[in-house]
Parts: structure tokens; C-alpha cells; sequence
């Protein structure tokens, strides 16, 4: 009975120091997304484009509210002067150009939103695979995207600035 237990003691022993030399080549790493996002050549090339389309949309945003203002003063300035149905037309007209002025900012927010996530999914798959490459390369065992589920990570195992040197070097050779 003795010699079975201390056979048993001596068997989980050498399982943990198997376990321990395992652990011990085990190579982790994290990536930070966002970091990634803001900080890669694509990430800023994203983020101008989605800016030159805001400044498109701006423009005219401008011009279509300094139309209805225009409208609005003229409605007022007249109410009084025009007939009934005169002055239904013209708030019929500015209803009508309010109604344009509102689709036009949800259509433009829903553009660029879409825009926003094609571009993001873009980059992401990017890092992805990049990280992947990265990681056979270097041995790595695993991993993990930082989150806000990840709860602590060590600094030392962050390897997100050498996925951007990795993605821009990608996009150099192209």
C-alpha cells in the first residue's frame, strides 16, 4: 500500500515538473485592437479618408442649413404680408427642404458610419492575420486580442507595436 501511494506521489511529481518545463516554453502575447487601429499606417490612412468625406458632407450640410435659415426668415418676414394660401406654399416648401436637410444627415451619418466599419473590419482582418503570421514565426502558443474582457496583462507580453511594424512593413513591400 505504502509503496503504491509513494509511486503515486512520485508519478505527480514528475507530471509537474513535466508541466512546469511546458509552462515554462509556453509563449504568450496580447495585442492591443485600438492601439493597432490608431496607430498603423492603414489606421491613420482610414482615418484621413473618413475625414475628407466629413468635410465633403460638411460643405454641403452648410449650404442646405444656410438655404432653410434663408426660408425661414423669408416665411417670417412675409407671414404677414402673404394670403392664406401663400403662406401655406411657402411652409409647405420649408417643411419639404427641413425633411431633405434631416435625410440627408441621417443618410450622410449612416455613409460614414458604414464607411467607419468597413474600414475598421479592413484593418482588424489585417492585424489579425498579421499577428498570426507573427506568432507561428516566433513560436508563440497564444495570443489574445486586449479587451475590456481581458482584465490584466503584463506590459512585457504586449506585442501590438511589433504587429503595426509588421503591418507597415506589409504595406512597404507592396
Amino acid at each position: 500500500m505504502k509503496s503504491g501511494i509513494i509511486g503515486l506521489l512520485v508519478s505527480l511529481l514528475l507530471l509537474g515538473a513535466a508541466h512546469a518545463d511546458a509552462a515554462e516554453s509556453t509563449k504568450i502575447g496580447a495585442v492591443d485592437i485600438q492601439k493597432v487601429l490608431f496607430n498603423s499606417d492603414a489606421g491613420k490612412a482610414a482615418k484621413e479618408q473618413l475625414a475628407a468625406k466629413i468635410a465633403k458632407h460638411e460643405s454641403e450640410k452648410n449650404t442646405r442649413e444656410d438655404e432653410l435659415k434663408k426660408l425661414k426668415t423669408d416665411l417670417e418676414k412675409q407671414n404677414i404680408l402673404l394670403n392664406e394660401s401663400a403662406r401655406n406654399a411657402k411652409e409647405k416648401d420649408y417643411q419639404q427642404k427641413l425633411k431633405e436637410y434631416q435625410r440627408f444627415i441621417k443618410d450622410v451619418n449612416d455613409e460614414l458610419q458604414a464607411k467607419d466599419e468597413e474600414l475598421k473590419n479592413k484593418i482588424i482582418e489585417e492585424a489579425f492575420r498579421t499577428t498570426q503570421e507573427y506568432g507561428k514565426k516566433n513560436g508563440f502558443s497564444l495570443i489574445l486580442a486586449k479587451s475590456e474582457m481581458l482584465m490584466y496583462f503584463d506590459e512585457n507580453v504586449d506585442l501590438t507595436d511589433e504587429i503595426v511594424k509588421q503591418m507597415n512593413g506589409k504595406k512597404d513591400k507592396k
